[in-house]
């Protein structure tokens, strides 16, 4: 029974590495800091209560993933989104009711 623990732990822990991977190449605008905070929060309550329980998948598994998501966070303040295309940087962005002289 200790090997479903252990399977457990490792998806949850690796479910959040293509978040980080994402906000790496497009920033974290889409993710809120109340969200990624309450997440961490939980995280450590489970980490706490592995080491009450002395359950070494539940101590590793929240561990790694609260590094993972302060990660997350750290990253979601440094990186600013790359979506921006290079023609939207160079023209200024048009006035309402203005007409596009390229149309």
């Amino acid at each position: 029974m200790n090997y479903v623990g252990t399977l457990a732990a490792i998806c949850t822990t690796t479910a959040f590495i293509p978040q980080i991977l994402k906000i790496r190449r497009q920033g974290g605008d889409d993710l809120s800091y109340p969200m990624l905070l309450l997440y961490l929060t939980g995280i450590l309550l489970w980490l706490a209560y592995g080491l009450f329980i002395h359950a070494a998948a539940v101590i590793w598994a929240n561990f790694f993933t609260a590094i993972l998501v302060a990660t997350a966070m750290v990253m979601k303040a440094t990186h600013s989104p790359k979506s921006e295309s290079r023609k939207d940087r160079q023209r200024p962005p048009q006035e309402a009711g203005a007409v596009d002289a390229e149309s």
